[in-house]
Parts: C-alpha cells; sequence; structure tokens
C-alpha cells in the first residue's frame, strides 16, 4: 500500500517591493511628523510661558516701582526746567556759556538726564555724525554695481519665500476646510452634539486664523478624524507619504518661526529683566526690591546733581566749581572708566583664547 504524502498547502502571501518601501517610508514620515508635534507643542508652551511672565513681571514693576519712576521723571524735568532758566536769564562769556552747555549735553549722553539735544554743540556734533554717515554712505555707493548680482539673488530668494509661505497657506486652508466640513454645528442637529462641535470649531478657527497647522493636527488626531487609507494600495500609501511631506515641511517652518520668537523676546530688554529675575530668585533674591534699591540709588545720584544745578541757578556756586562738577559725578565717571576697562579686558581674553 502505497504511503500517503502531505499535501498541505502553503500560502505566501508576499509584498511587492515598492510597496515595502512604501510602508518604510510612510512609518519614517509618521514618526517625525509625531515628533514634530511634540516638539512644536513644548516650544508653544514654552513661549507662552515666558511671555506671560513677561507680562506679570512688567504688571508687578508698574505697581511697585511706579512711584520712583513718577519721582525720577519729576526730577528730569526739573533738571531740565533748571537749566533752560540758567541759559535764558545768566549773562555768560562765549566760552563759558559753551562750557555750561557742554555740561548739559554731557549730563544727557551720560543718560542721566533724558536727550533734549537743544545745545549748538550737540547740533555741531550731530551733524558731524551726519557728516561721519553721508561719507559711508558715498563709499558704499561706489560699490553698488558689484552689490547688484547680490540684490537680484536676494529679490528671487523673496519670490521663492512668498511661493513657499503660498503653499503653506493653501495646505493650512486645506485641513482647516476638513475639519470644519466635520466639525461645523450646523451639520448636527442634536444639541449637545452641536455644543460640542462649537468649542471644537472655535479651536479651529483659532489655529487657522494663527496660521497654526500643528494645532489643526493635533485636533484632527484628538478626535481621531484623519484620512483613512488602505495600506495595501500603492496609490493610497503614496498619496499619504506626500501628504506627510508636505506637512513636515511646514512643520519644521513652524517650529524654527518658534524658536526665533522665543529668542527675540528673550532679546528684548523685558525678555532681560525675566532672565536676571530667575536667576535672582534662585540665589533668594526678591529681584523687584533689588530693582528698587537701584533705582532709589539713582534718584540719590539725580536728586545730587538737580540740588547742585539749582544752587548754580541761585549764584550759590561759583562757575568754577560748577564746570567741576559735584561728587557724585566723578565717582559716577570713574565708575563708567573701570566698566569700559573691565570690558576690554574681556574682550581682550577671548582675542587670545581663539
Amino acid at each position: 500500500m502505497p504511503r500517503k504524502t502531505s499535501s498541505t498547502s502553503h500560502t505566501n502571501i508576499t509584498t511587492p517591493l515598492a510597496l515595502s518601501q512604501l510602508h518604510i517610508r510612510l512609518e519614517g514620515l509618521e514618526k517625525e511628523h509625531q515628533n514634530l508635534l511634540k516638539k512644536i507643542k513644548k516650544k508653544r508652551t514654552e513661549l507662552k510661558n515666558f511671555v506671560e511672565q513677561m507680562r506679570s513681571l512688567a504688571t508687578e514693576i508698574f505697581h511697585r516701582a511706579n512711584p520712583s519712576f513718577t519721582k525720577m521723571s519729576e526730577l528730569d524735568k526739573e533738571i531740565h526746567t533748571l537749566f533752560a532758566e540758567i541759559l535764558t536769564t545768566r549773562k555768560f562769556g562765549k566760552q563759558t556759556e559753551k562750557k555750561v552747555k557742554s555740561v548739559y549735553l554731557n549730563l544727557q549722553m551720560a543718560g542721566i538726564i533724558s536727550p533734549k539735544f537743544e545745545s549748538e554743540q550737540s547740533d555741531s556734533e550731530l551733524d558731524e555724525m551726519f557728516d561721519n554717515d553721508q561719507h559711508e554712505n558715498d563709499d558704499c555707493s561706489q560699490g553698488k554695481n558689484s552689490h547688484h548680482h547680490e540684490y537680484r539673488e536676494t529679490q528671487q530668494g523673496l519670490e521663492f519665500s512668498s511661493a513657499t509661505r503660498t503653499e503653506e497657506s493653501r495646505k493650512i486652508r486645506q485641513t482647516f476646510l476638513r475639519l470644519a466640513e466635520i466639525f461645523h454645528p450646523d451639520k448636527v442637529k442634536d444639541n449637545e452634539t452641536q455644543m460640542n462641535h462649537t468649542e471644537i470649531m472655535k479651536e479651529i478657527n483659532k489655529a487657522y486664523q494663527e496660521g497654526d497647522l500643528a494645532r489643526l493636527l493635533e485636533i484632527e488626531q484628538k478626535h481621531q478624524v484623519g484620512e483613512s487609507i488602505d495600506n495595501n494600495s500603492e496609490d493610497d500609501l503614496t498619496r499619504k507619504c506626500k501628504t506627510l511631506e508636505q506637512q513636515n515641511e511646514i512643520l519644521v517652518t513652524q517650529y524654527e518661526n518658534l524658536k526665533r520668537e522665543l529668542r527675540l523676546a528673550k532679546n528684548t530688554s523685558e525678555g532681560a529683566m525675566v532672565s536676571d529675575a530667575r536667576k535672582a530668585t534662585k540665589q533668594g533674591i526678591d529681584p523687584i526690591d533689588q530693582m528698587l534699591e537701584t533705582i532709589e540709588m539713582q534718584i540719590s545720584l539725580v536728586t545730587e546733581i538737580r540740588d547742585f544745578v539749582k544752587d548754580f541757578k541761585g549764584q550759590k556756586i561759583t562757575i568754577k566749581e560748577f564746570l567741576e562738577g559735584p561728587e557724585s559725578l566723578y565717582s559716577l565717571k570713574q565708575e563708567m572708566m573701570e566698566d569700559i576697562l573691565e570690558q576690554m579686558l574681556s574682550e581682550l581674553d577671548e582675542i587670545v583664547v581663539f
């Protein structure tokens, strides 16, 4: 009796190579996509928190330091008024008047009082500055032709950038319209669903107005309304890969823009105050108290200068004594010179290191 052979059939399902490559490509793009969404969300939160800290600190400073700022403003106005009265009522020789105006200008240039630049000396100095700028402009104009090619390249870059932004706007609008079609409250009859869709549409509209593609895609993922594809369809996979590539390009740009916005915010004077406040807080110091102490020292200095100018107006001190200046100015100049020297030495050290 012949032995029966087992005829177990093995069905091998083979995936075409192109399809397999598309699966790998799609997996990589989706991983990049999710990573970008997470990075954008984190950077967006970081920027929002930093801006809120700036506003909060500015508000607190305004409330606590406003009396000091008001006092500084009053002193500033008083010193300007005193100099105006001195220069209109006192009779000086030509050289003496020039020296008095020089004292007035120096106080402005040093930042002790606000700039007015009303003296003849300041006008002549400013004229010299403009003359120098004109010479520089003349030198630059001589090389105008050499920069013509660079200008054209810049213009072409701007045109490319504009075209890119238009494409980004189109993609963002496509995503917005797709979500609006799904979540528009008029599309449903149930009151509870209408209320829910109304809230979602508020988020969608806000994200669209801000050009925030990442937020639109987050809403899409949250409510699981993304485009469904057939994983065995080469056309579907190709289309999905192309969509993700385009979205990822926009997301990269959005992330870079958020990084730039945060960097710009940190480089403002308000941003610097936030950074200083954080450092002071870590050291157990109230940053605003520290700032108020500095302001009080400045008020003390400006008050001394106000009294000094007032004494000169009332002829309680001589012209020679006035031109020599108050003792506080000597110490201030000394500090300024020390700061300049310290900065020069620091820059020299950096040069030596490199």
